[in-house]
């Protein structure tokens, strides 16, 4: 495995990421910015931030098993969010939840929220985008 996540000494602890990851393979994986997209292209659920979130990450699921890549290669995650408030934080962390049993992984890499605007179409709440590494 190309990744190993690290929380070092005197850095909060988090269920939701870790702090730090190295990686040590040979091939950059970039996936683009993935939205609540079946796989037609049409927006899953529209107005439900939890069921978005899940779908991001399946999609990112998929994009990385395209390139013979998985979750345990992710090395950052940066997620967007329309109109971010620590509110939403319960069903960000449920369609993070329901999304890793689907795939059956746990997603901790490094990651950062940033709170938005709007994205690209008015009926994306959600985006998120991965890098990882491969051997």
């Amino acid at each position: 495995m190309p990744v190993t996540l690290v929380n070092p000494p005197g850095l909060p602890k988090t269920d939701a990421y870790s702090q730090v990851s190295v990686g040590t393979g040979s091939r950059l994986v970039c996936v683009a910015g993935q939205v609540a997209w079946d796989a037609e292209g049409v927006t899953v659920d529209e107005g439900d931030l939890a069921a978005q979130v899940e779908q991001c990450y399946v999609n990112v699921g998929t994009a990385l098993a395209g390139v013979g890549a998985g979750f345990d290669d992710v090395t950052r995650l940066t997620v967007y969010v329309v109109d971010w408030t620590p509110q939403k934080m319960p069903a960000f962390v449920a369609g993070v939840t329901r999304a890793a049993t689907r795939l059956g992984v746990t997603a901790t890499p490094p990651a950062t929220l940033l709170g938005v605007a709007a994205l690209h179409v008015p009926e994306h709440l959600v985006e998120i985008e991965a890098m990882a590494i491969l051997d």
